[in-house]
């Protein structure tokens, strides 16, 4: 996992590599040898662009840029005592990025509730009420996957249900202080 960067840095594909086009959420296959700029490093993603056009890059991928591809998260330390460490679940929540602003989903003010229930199996079932900066968001089914898998992935997690919300609607006033001063709304 990297901190949330950006940069402005040329690169070029050292082979072909499946992106997510931004803001439209569609996959396809950038070729190798095509360059461009990466402009956000954030969480377990790249924002790169290449022709005028945004794509997400995703960590695994990321050596196909130049970069070292990311290895899972490191688990060991979201256990407390046995049970499910919830700050853990906030934490991962924290390295989930819309690509095309520099914060956080949880500082932008995206997640509206989050619920730990113990399940059949002694496992606990998370359960996330999100919203997106806008309805018609084509990222928005990218970054809900994103949300689940990595929340699936603390320890302790069974099972994870993700519900996108509209209700209240998003605006500048839920950002977090710290994340409105990074983005120079203060």
């Amino acid at each position: 996992m990297f901190n949330p960067t950006h940069i402005d840095e040329q690169v070029t594909l050292a082979r072909d590599v499946e992106v997510i086009t931004i803001p439209f959420g569609s996959k396809t296959i950038l070729k190798k040898g095509e360059v461009g700029q990466i402009t956000q490093a954030l969480g377990s993603s790249y924002t790169v662009m290449i022709g005028g056009n945004l794509f997400r890059i995703e960590g695994k991928d990321a050596d196909a840029i130049g970069k070292e591809a990311l290895e899972e998260l490191d688990k060991s330390h979201e256990k407390d005592n046995g049970h499910i460490n919830e700050q853990a679940v906030w934490d991962v929540m924290k390295t989930c990025y819309d690509p095309e602003i520099p914060v956080n989903i949880v500082d932008l003010g995206l997640i509206y509730s989050c619920e730990f229930n113990t399940i059949d199996n002694g496992s606990t079932l998370v359960e996330i009420k999100m919203t997106l900066t806008a309805p018609g968001c084509g990222m928005g089914p990218v970054i809900s996957d994103e949300v689940k898998q990595k929340v699936k992935g603390v320890s302790g997690v069974g099972d994870v249900k993700l519900e996108l919300v509209w209700d209240p609607p998003w605006d500048q006033s839920m950002i977090s202080e710290a994340a409105r001063l990074q983005m120079g709304l203060l």
